[in-house]
């Protein structure tokens, strides 16, 4: 397996420090872009539910769009916001630093804190694994576990790249048949991670728990399938993508971190 397979995690789940850390945005993000005006929409919603899930929904047909993060083990990473494609972890983190920011400076902060560990944009820092973005971003206060009855659980020995060193790691998870069995247990803008089987990897995809008009079980994600972001009948995509569990994550209501 090459180098550069093994140090895209973010691809596979869709998927040296720089002394100045460079903000990378596309052209035209500025006032006129989607984040800054979903963020004062959203502003007065009650709870981070609320919040993520119209942020969310606005955001659905948005284009896919992988390897977007820059830096590597010998390239300077730089601090990538960007709101006009996602992979499915971009995804999740912009929608999730935008509600929990007043304005885009908080914006900023908290897309740092939820991309990297103690919010230190390196490479070295940055949640390669879905497993470390889980485990960093209920380590920080963002979010904390959901569990469910009777869980599984998983042992694997991921396959890093030497940079990053060896992970042996095991984690506790939800069958899919109790996922899709306690949808009432579940909250609009629940982070759902989807365990990948193969022994070298720990997740494959991740995205938001939605509801459709009917109240029906959906997957709101980011889908390289389809190419833009979509909502998805959960049923219909644990089925078609052999899914045999998952893990789930619910946001904080918590005060947005200082400015730096």
């Amino acid at each position: 397996m090459s180098l550069t397979r093994r140090i895209n995690r973010r691809a596979v789940l869709a998927g040296v420090a720089a002394s100045a850390v460079q903000v990378v945005m596309p052209r035209g993000f500025a006032a006129e872009t989607r984040i800054p005006a979903l963020i004062a929409q959203t502003r007065g919603d009650a709870t981070i539910s609320q919040r993520i899930d119209r942020i969310s929904h606005a955001l659905i047909g948005t284009r896919y769009l992988g390897y977007t993060l820059i830096g590597g083990p010998k390239k300077p990473e730089q601090f990538v916001m960007r709101d006009d494609g996602f992979d499915c972890v971009t995804f999740c983190e912009t929608v999730l630093a935008a509600a929990m920011a007043q304005n885009m400076a908080e914006f900023e902060t908290s897309l740092r804190r939820i991309r990297y560990r103690d919010g230190v944009v390196e490479w070295r820092a940055r949640n390669h694994y879905f497993y470390e973005w889980r485990i960093n971003n209920v380590d920080n206060g963002v979010c904390r576990p959901v569990a469910m009855d009777d869980p599984m659980f998983i042992e694997k020995s991921l396959d890093t790249p030497p940079e990053l060193g060896k992970r042996h790691i095991v984690f506790p998870a939800i069958p899919r048949a109790t996922l899709l069995a306690n949808k009432d247990l579940l909250l609009p803008g629940d982070i759902v991670g989807i365990v990948s089987m193969r022994s070298w990897l720990d997740y494959y995809h991740t995205g938001f728990i939605a509801f459709g008009d009917k109240g029906e079980l959906m997957l709101r994600h980011a889908s390289k399938t389809y190419g833009r972001v979509i909502n998805e009948p959960m049923q219909q995509f644990v089925s078609e993508n052999h899914v045999r569990c998952v893990t789930l994550l619910r946001p904080r209501d918590i005060a947005p971190p200082a400015h730096v």
